[in-house]
């Protein structure tokens, strides 16, 4: 719609703001060298349409964040304690029982009306494993999907979706297990365009050297979400029941679908209060890269391609440390290390206070580097992928000789996912370095490969754990570290920034 002024006013209009813009400016210049940068530094960004996009993406993916790990708090009430093995050999209580839950690890505390049921460790492993294998599914449609109809529409209806489906996630519980396995599954399949559209978004609103710190300060919404999910879940199940975990996060959910078709633009073009100033750095910075892709691919160029392939094996790697303490960190506290529901909701948390905080930092710190020229892209890529894949695997081989040591095994926890988020600001966002007209095609396949640890590292852990608590998850954290040092050498090795030839608009189509 045309604003509603006459050609002069508009033109007035125009003259006082670029008066009300320069005013600022000559303040800035008489001001000394030392006291300029402070100034200058904060203004570009924050009250801009994109950082707008980033915040609101920041508590869109705090929403999906909260709607995917509900569970894995809330299947500890659901099945009242349930022991992860049911044979007399299991070594029970390695740790001491040193909370308020009762001696035999059942939580009596839990309200009478919420259903409790009987789900071995791995019945509980495939229903936390059952998200992706749907989610597996939709990666690859997603990206193709964003990037044929944009980013807005494809984000707003996955998400609307994931609400509903939660919604309803205590009624399938209580037809069965195998219920709550097929929800799971399309939950999955809901969520799994989301990531893929926010990369296409992105694609569209991110200069290059704001990359970092705009989609890190996005994604840190997830871990927010993680954070805030398990100790409220933990206290929710306790005092009102696990089921009202869902009707009220769903609830929520669906009640900020609203606010994301109100408010999102799918670009800098359709949004009808960006500033000209910024929508023309936006534009000129990624004049670049070309427009979004069609229904054609260059699919066998992508097949040969050696840094995409070694984004994919990254992602296949890392997301295997990061899902296995998603979906099994609360299992580990409980069975463990013996917390009751509100200290697992907790200490569970923390961890994800650390990664939301280095993810916000991470980005900044890249971005800085890059404006800076202090190193190349591929040379940020790889060090800050580098330190998020090397320290959280030594994290992990510690923790699994502290024992019953608490605040050394929740500390090395916090620390292992505080420094894996430095590789929001290597590995996770090259995508748009190397390709950014498919930026969330190519998401959507090297998080397809990440999708396989998701699907196998829950079931991994019940199976690994069964027989022997202690030795089991031992065994978890050893094999964790060994992917991640693996992944972390293939990146290191054949990883680059450079736009590919097969990713340039003037490029024939294979």
């Amino acid at each position: 719609m045309l604003p509603l002024c006459s050609t002069r006013s508009c033109s007035l209009g125009k003259i006082h703001q670029a008066r009300r813009e320069e005013a600022p400016s000559r303040l800035i210049c008489s001001l000394p060298d030392s006291l300029r940068l402070v100034v200058i530094l904060p203004t570009p960004g924050f009250c801009s349409a994109r950082y707008s996009l980033a915040l609101i993406l920041h508590l869109s993916l705090f929403m999906v964040y909260a709607l995917r790990v509900n569970l894995s708090i809330t299947i500890i009430a659901m099945t009242n304690g349930t022991s992860p093995g049911s044979l007399p050999n299991v070594s029970m209580d390695v740790c001491p029982n040193h909370s308020h839950a009762q001696p035999n690890g059942s939580h009596r505390e839990f309200p009478q009306g919420a259903p409790v049921y009987d789900w071995s460790s791995k019945t509980q492993g495939i229903i936390l494993s059952a998200f992706f294998y749907g989610y597996i599914v939709t990666q690859l449609l997603g990206g193709y999907w964003s990037g044929m109809f944009g980013g807005k529409i494809l984000l707003g209806c996955g998400l609307l979706s994931t609400s509903v489906f939660t919604l309803l996630m205590p009624l399938a519980a209580s037809l069965g297990a195998a219920y709550l396995i097929g929800l799971q599954a399309l939950l999955g399949m809901a969520e799994g365009v989301i990531f893929p559209a926010q990369y296409t978004l992105w694609a569209k609103w991110a200069p290059p050297l704001e990359r970092s710190r705009l989609m890190n300060l996005a994604d840190a919404g997830c871990t927010f979400g993680t954070f805030t999910t398990f100790p409220v879940a933990g206290i929710i199940c306790q005092y009102l029941g696990w089921p009202y975990v869902f009707y009220i996060f769903g609830g929520i959910g669906c009640v900020w679908c609203v606010f994301w078709f109100l408010l999102v633009y799918e670009d800098p073009a359709s949004h009808p209060c960006i500033s000209a100033s910024e929508k023309e750095h936006i534009v000129s910075s990624l004049a670049n890269q070309g427009s979004s892709h069609g229904r054609c691919l260059p699919l066998l160029a992508m097949i040969k391609s050696l840094p995409l392939w070694a984004i994919a094996v990254a992602y296949l790697c890392n997301d295997w440390l990061f899902y296995m303490l998603l979906t099994s960190m609360p299992m580990y506290m409980n069975d463990v290390l013996h917390f009751d529901i509100r200290e697992n909701g907790l200490l569970s948390a923390l961890p994800y206070i650390g990664n939301w905080l280095g993810t916000i930092i991470s980005g900044l710190l890249a971005d800085f580097l890059l404006s800076r020229h202090v190193f190349s892209t591929a040379t940020v890529r790889k060090l800050f992928s580098g330190l998020g894949m090397l320290l959280p695997a030594i994290s992990l081989v510690a923790v699994s000789y502290v024992g019953c040591d608490y605040p050394a095994a929740v500390g090395f926890l916090t620390l292992s996912m505080t420094i894996i988020s430095m590789c929001g600001a290597g590995f996770n966002i090259n995508q748009i370095d190397i390709a950014p007209r498919y930026a969330g095609l190519l998401l959507g396949i090297t998080s397809t490969f990440g999708t396989v640890s998701g699907i196998i590292a829950p079931t991994a852990v019940g199976l690994l754990t069964s027989q022997d608590l202690l030795t089991g998850w031992r065994n978890v954290f050893f094999m964790t570290a060994a992917l991640n040092l693996f992944g972390l050498l293939f990146y290191v090795t054949f990883g680059s920034a450079t736009l590919q030839d097969w990713a340039r608009e003037d490029t024939a189509v294979q």
